[in-house]
């Protein structure tokens, strides 16, 4: 039985959230529900910048561009919450092979967050090697409510599970905003045979551990070498033979790592793991120059 929050009705004229136009991206996200879930294998690469632009540069003819990247790509800024002794990143740092952490997610630019700006709140957890993502679309101020108010915010029907989990999380684990990862994100679609590969590209990745507001004036720091960039293939079932020749050639490793957890340690907020990706600067990394100016947020937004 669920304690400690408040239960809000759902009145008959609750305004919908924006719904995607026409021939925008996130087609798969499409659906009646606010609601989404999926399943999926994924394997994570550091490489180099240079590296990075000659797969970028094969897989284009193979692969779709996700239809947010275009030129620029798209900003990915997540609020992580864990338990005061971070019980969420020892899981992952001891490799329990049940694992899950809870996230509050925006795709787009930051700095335009307001309290109806469309936001995710996510469960993803680990079953043995599959991940799961289960989420739900909220405008900001309930995304807050939720999280941090730990009260039941308005809903539609098929979504009420979902929210009284988290409320379940939050307040039997006393949860709270614990660090923040933004980066930038170049993204790739499978077509034909390949539908349900994803292929991202995530650069200048930076973080911080206060000031957790998405679209606070707050200083962010490079938690990742600004040289590197983390690679992650993303397949509901297997990983096509091309693309595993194409990393096999560049002799590039499978590796473990955590944005969450590189920002917790990068902070101090934790002693740094076997897993901790070392050589960056923790130097101040302006936001401004990357997604400012670009729409207040993805309305039809990515897969992950």
């Amino acid at each position: 039985m669920l304690r400690g929050f408040r239960r809000r009705a759902v009145p008959a004229d609750r305004p919908a959230l924006p719904r995607p136009a026409p021939g925008e991206g996130g087609h798969a996200l499409r659906s009646p529900s606010r609601l989404h879930a999926f399943n999926r294998y994924e394997i994570k690469y550091l490489v180099d910048a240079r590296t990075a632009g000659e797969l970028r540069q094969e897989i284009e003819g193979l692969l779709d561009r996700d239809r947010h990247s275009g030129d620029a790509g798209y900003g990915v800024w997540s609020v992580y919450y864990d338990t005061r002794r971070l019980r969420f990143y020892w899981e992952k740092v001891e490799g329990l092979k049940f694992r899950r952490k809870l996230r509050v997610r925006h795709y787009g630019d930051r700095f335009a967050v307001t309290p109806d700006t469309p936001v995710h709140v996510e469960i993803k957890q680990r079953v043995n090697r599959v991940t799961q993502k289960r989420r739900v679309r909220l405008p900001y101020r309930d995304a807050l409510l939720l999280c941090d108010g730990r009260e039941l915010v308005e809903h539609e029907p098929p979504e009420r599970g979902f929210l009284e989990e988290v409320l379940d999380l939050v307040c039997r684990l006393d949860l709270r905003a614990t660090a923040m990862t933004g980066y930038q994100r170049h993204a790739y679609v499978g077509r034909g045979a390949d539908v349900g590969l994803r292929v991202t590209f995530d650069q200048r990745v930076r973080g911080r551990d206060r000031d957790f507001h998405l679209a606070a004036d707050a200083e962010n720091r490079l938690i990742v070498p600004a040289g590197k960039t983390i690679v992650e293939v993303k397949a509901n079932e297997r990983v096509p033979y091309w693309l595993t020749d194409l990393t096999a050639k560049r002799n590039l490793q499978v590796i473990r790592v955590s944005k969450y957890c590189q920002s917790v340690e990068a902070y101090g907020l934790a002693p740094r793991s076997i897993f901790h990706i070392p050589g960056h600067d923790l130097g101040p990394f302006p936001d401004s120059d990357l997604n400012h100016g670009r729409a207040s947020a993805l309305t039809a937004p990515p897969e992950g």
